[in-house]
């Protein structure tokens, strides 16, 4: 006789709800302490009163935010940290954008290789790139060597804006081109086929027909190549010789060269409110695409 088994008496089964919350409750500690707590602390720090030295006092106010939103020196770096961030997107999603097509249209072993060529980059270290980049844009590295031997004097592309923006670039194209494959789903090629049969021109049916099914992908690789733009440290610090300010080298100045961590956390905290809102609109420019 096989027993049977019968509900035992005061206990309920969990609520698929409960259970997802009793599952979710690791994540939600780590995160909580590896993420929300230092910010918490930032956000704290930002309201310290310090001395010129460094030091920080126990009293609070909010001399550092009445310096940070009145002085034009960090309204022009804000402004200017959103403009090059946003036109470092653009860029990279315009040198991207032709590459992960093709990766999603190709197939077999040529598609594999090419993919391993996008994902390589990603295991070198950034710094590396940088200092690589710093060997090829030099007033003595390859494209200076190559331009003056046809007889053209090499523009300045080190130590300045232009440095920034091209190593940036090309350090972020493999996230950029990895977030347009992942959206590439939806891009049925009959409907391509479908497009050119009813007489339109291939220029046509790209802008009606493969950018609208392409979208979601377009949006997500812009939101993480902002967001890695405007926090990006190493290769402005090292492309911009010191001669480009921006956020996150704003940032370690204040907190490294001159000690002022009141100002260092204000600023963070304003990346992070960036992010919120590069969040929103990525949301809400999801649903419309939906």
């Amino acid at each position: 006789m096989t027993a049977i088994d019968l509900p035992v008496a005061g206990k309920r089964p969990m609520s698929p709800t409960a259970v997802v919350m009793l599952l979710l409750l690791p994540i939600a500690v780590i995160n909580a302490i590896g993420f929300l707590w230092p910010v918490v602390n930032l956000l704290r720090m930002s309201f310290r009163d310090s001395e010129a030295s460094g030091a920080l006092l126990e009293t609070s106010g909010l001399t550092t935010w009445i310096n940070v939103l009145s002085d034009s020196f960090t309204l022009d770096l804000i402004t200017g940290s959103i403009g090059v961030s946003l036109f470092i997107t653009v860029l990279t999603l315009v040198c991207s954008y032709p590459i992960a097509l093709y990766l999603h249209r190709c197939s077999g072993l040529w598609r594999t290789v090419l993919l391993v060529l996008v994902i390589a980059p990603l295991l070198t270290s950034a710094v590396v790139r940088t200092y690589g980049w710093i060997a090829i844009l030099s007033d003595q590295g390859l494209i200076a060597n190559a331009l003056l031997a046809l007889g053209i004097t090499p523009p300045r592309l080190m130590f300045n804006l232009t440095g920034v923006i091209i190593g940036l670039t090309e350090i972020l194209m493999p996230y950029m081109i990895l977030a347009l494959l992942s959206g590439f789903g939806r891009l049925d090629p009959r409907f391509e086929e479908a497009a050119l049969t009813l007489g339109a021109t291939p220029w046509k049916t790209f802008w009606r027909v493969v950018v609208p099914l392409t979208a979601p992908g377009m949006a997500l690789g812009c939101l993480l190549c902002f967001v890695l733009a405007i926090s990006s440290f190493v290769t402005p610090k090292l492309l911009g010789g010191g001669r480009v300010f921006l956020l996150a080298t704003e940032i370690y100045d204040q907190a490294i060269v001159t000690l002022n961590w009141p100002m260092a956390a204000a600023l963070s905290i304003i990346i992070l409110v960036l992010f919120g809102f590069a969040l929103a609109l990525y949301t809400r420019a999801l649903r419309r695409i939906a």
